[in-house]
């Protein structure tokens, strides 16, 4: 087993790259994002201690290489545990498998929601909700780029929306930042099911 500690903005993996092992995080958050070949990317999850990565799991138990990339979004600290030592821990260690599986079940689940929110949910209620998700006080620092992927769409549709948004008072928009302006006009529109 080896500790690491990473600054945010640290690459662990990227697409086409071999897994080094599975990392059991003790702080910190690491976004996984998917990209596809026309540059276009999604944010598939975030893991953070307790969690587990779908990719480094779907690596490890297949032995396949990444197909999405995890960047760390604040300082990251943990231990990696190796290919040997994983498949030794989930063979023989009963109290690892079954926190293991069950990480993954939660996973299986964020996924689930991941689906339901874009082919069920309305595009307004999607970019409310990551406003208020990624909003730190009433200041969301984020270009219209890094909402597209958080909420599976494009850049254009996005900026096309916030501008709508401005219009209506609910946020006020400066570069590479959005900040709540009706937190609670937000909240109705991020409660709507539709």
């Amino acid at each position: 087993m080896t500790r690491l500690d990473c600054p945010p903005g640290t690459v662990l993996f990227r697409a086409g790259q071999e897994c080094p092992g599975f990392l059991r995080l003790d702080e910190g958050s690491i976004r996984v994002t998917l990209t596809a070949a026309n540059g276009r990317e999604v944010v598939l999850y975030r893991v953070g201690p307790g969690d587990v990565c779908l990719q480094t799991f779907a690596c490890l138990t297949e032995g396949r290489s990444y197909s999405a990339e995890g960047v760390t979004e604040s300082r990251v600290r943990g231990t990696l545990i190796g290919h040997a030592e994983f498949r030794r821990a989930m063979a023989e260690d009963e109290a690892f498998r079954s926190e293991i599986l069950h990480a993954v079940a939660r996973r299986f689940a964020d996924f689930e929601h991941l689906v339901e929110d874009v082919a069920l949910t309305g595009f307004d209620t999607r970019l409310a909700r990551v406003l208020l998700r990624l909003a730190q006080g009433d200041t969301v620092a984020a270009t219209h780029e890094a909402l597209a992927a958080e909420t599976a769409s494009g850049r254009a549709f996005v900026s096309r929306r916030l501008a709508e948004f401005t219009r209506q008072g609910l946020v006020e928009l400066a570069r590479g930042r959005v900040t709540l302006r009706d937190r609670a006009g937000l909240e109705r529109i991020a409660a709507e099911e539709r």
